[in-house]
């Protein structure tokens, strides 16, 4: 019989994030049919995990924390308009750009929420929920990745231009987007990321982690940006990225 590690990462996300019914999003993406050809759409992709250190946080938990960075690497940005729709969330329209000047606006199955973060990183931020997702897999040490074993409880993001990652002619060269919001009073608001920028978080922010307490042998630490494909995309399938490493973690990376 041949083992589920044989399977491609990709091909077991995908599996194991499709929703048996369709997102709203993905039944009517206009970023994957010819109209594309005339809008700058987005696409969101994550950098592999970084930064990895164990944290013995206590109470037997064994907590791996990694920097996350999230990508805009599209032909236009990544730009979400959230309207109040509860005391602590908002529902979320897209904004996506025409090549020749324009846009479109599109309903989504996102949301953005009034997150806590903790006073030490500033307390309370309008955020992306589910926006992206720790997730660690069975693996082996020729690289095969399997199924999860564990995830992290992050799923809330800003989007937002922190550090310029890829700069290009479709990069703006400032910011655009800035930091997101931390008004609980506010109706209506725009979060974003711009082509070339990032959005990243060190390992060491709020929430960052896998709890991998009492595991032993290889796995994959792996990042998935969108993992329920509630935004616009031009490309579904390079959402994940990971690194291999050995539990107990000793500081090296690699099976």
């Amino acid at each position: 019989m041949k083992s589920r590690l044989a399977v491609p990462l990709l091909a077991i996300i995908a599996a194991t994030l499709m929703p048996a019914a369709a997102s709203q999003a993905e039944a009517t993406n206009p970023c994957t049919t010819p109209q594309a050809a005339h809008l700058l759409c987005p696409n969101l992709r994550i950098g592999p995990p970084s930064g990895i250190y164990l944290q013995d946080a206590g109470r037997g938990h064994q907590l791996l924390r990694a920097t996350s960075d999230v990508r805009s690497r599209g032909r236009g940005p990544m730009e979400l308009r959230g309207t109040r729709d509860g005391h602590r969330s908002m529902r979320v329209n897209q904004r996506i750009y025409r090549a020749g000047g324009g846009q479109i606006t599109l309903r989504t199955d996102a949301s953005l929420h009034f997150t806590d973060v903790g006073e030490y990183f500033g307390g309370t931020y309008w955020k992306v929920h589910q926006l992206a997702r720790f997730e660690l897999r069975r693996a082996s040490s020729d690289g095969k990745v399997g199924a999860v074993v564990r995830d992290g409880p992050k799923l809330n993001y800003c989007l937002r231009d922190l550090e310029r990652t890829r700069p290009g002619a479709r990069s703006p060269s400032a910011r655009h987007y800035p930091g997101c919001s931390q008004d609980p009073d506010q109706d209506h608001i725009a979060l974003g990321t711009s082509v070339g920028w990032s959005d990243i978080y060190p390992a060491d922010y709020d929430r960052q982690w896998v709890n991998v307490a009492g595991l032993r042998g290889c796995f994959a630490l792996t990042l998935v940006v969108d993992p329920k494909h509630l935004l616009f995309e031009s490309n579904e399938h390079d959402n994940a990225s990971h690194r291999l490493l050995r539990l107990p973690f000793d500081g090296r990376t690699g099976c």
